[in-house]
């Protein structure tokens, strides 16, 4: 177990932990870190805890000193600096005719180095542009290209829903979704009814998925004969959410559908749990036998299927 903090240094960004040293900052302080990319403003997100071991990359870095109001205006003025900086940077990728599209700019806290964030549908070589933008800031240049999720994060919108999309308002890091998720909440599989502003799969198909797995599995699958307070019947439909499953009932010589809640329905042959106790068998005791040569016909290899 180690003690650390949890530090944010963009809104909705990912969570990374630190150790305080002899300092005790609480959640909503905003502190000076030492990162891989040198010293950085963040703000505390998690007070001082013990996690795992196994939830930390070392090295551990170290809280250098909460952070003053000088700190406070300095940061303030490097995120000022970053839309100028990022119009210099597009009047330079417009000269070298690059195919990229510039997506954000960040300044480290010592003003040490400036990253660039782009996306592209291929690599790009901007060796000439580093050196450009080199020569007009006088400081280390780094570009980075990131992907349709992160430029989304990056960029903020509004989704579908008319709220902020989650991945700039709230979600730390990225879950992944799959269409199977889409299909177990019977959601439409039109592509413009369950994709983001970024164009991928919508973050918050994940948020219901384990209720649905875990529900699903006390429901009886459609199709099968379940047995009803009004008689038998066959699943036609499941309702996931409500926990209701609509049945078909035979109704002289015709049918009906009724909806009856989860614990009212009864599948015909229930699953069997399997049972230790009950898995003992008696093995019956073979004739004996008299002369028998043993061969390795009588014994095959193992290994062999």
């Amino acid at each position: 177990m180690a003690t650390v903090i949890g530090v944010r240094f963009r809104n909705a960004g990912k969570l990374y932990y630190f150790n305080p040293g002899e300092l005790w900052p609480t959640a909503g302080d905003a502190v000076i870190v030492e990162t891989v990319r040198g010293m950085e403003y963040g703000e505390v997100v998690t007070g001082v805890k013990e996690v795992s071991d196994e939830l930390i990359t070392p090295p551990l870095k170290m809280v250098l000193r909460i952070a003053t109001a000088e700190d406070a205006q300095h940061h303030a003025e490097n995120v000022a600096k970053e839309k100028d900086a990022l119009a210099i940077c597009q009047k330079k990728v417009d000269e070298h005719k690059l195919q990229m599209k510039l997506v954000g700019c960040e300044y480290t806290f010592d003003n040490s180095k400036i990253l660039f964030y782009f996306t592209s549908d291929k690599r790009v070589d901007f060796r000439v542009l580093v050196k450009d933008l080199a020569g007009v800031f006088r400081t280390r240049i780094e570009l980075r290209q990131i992907g349709v999720r992160d430029e989304a994060k990056m960029m903020g919108g509004l989704g579908i829903c008319g709220r902020k999309v989650c991945c700039s308002a709230f979600l730390g890091d990225f879950q992944p979704v799959s269409i199977k998720m889409a299909k177990e909440q019977n959601l439409s599989l039109n592509p413009n009814k369950i994709s983001g502003v970024c164009g991928r799969l919508m973050c918050c198909l994940k948020y219901e998925e384990d209720h649905y797995e875990a529900t699903r599995k006390q429901m009886p699958k459609v199709g099968k004969e379940v047995i009803t307070p009004d008689g038998n019947g066959t699943v036609i439909e499941l309702n996931i959410l409500k926990e209701m499953v609509r049945v078909r009932l035979p109704k002289g010589d015709s049918y009906e559908q009724k909806d009856f809640p989860m614990q009212d329905v009864k599948r015909v042959n229930p699953p069997q749990k399997w049972n230790k106790q009950e898995e003992k068998e008696e093995i019956p005791e073979e004739p004996e036998e008299e002369n028998v040569t043993e061969t390795e016909e009588d014994f095959p290899d193992e290994d062999m299927e």
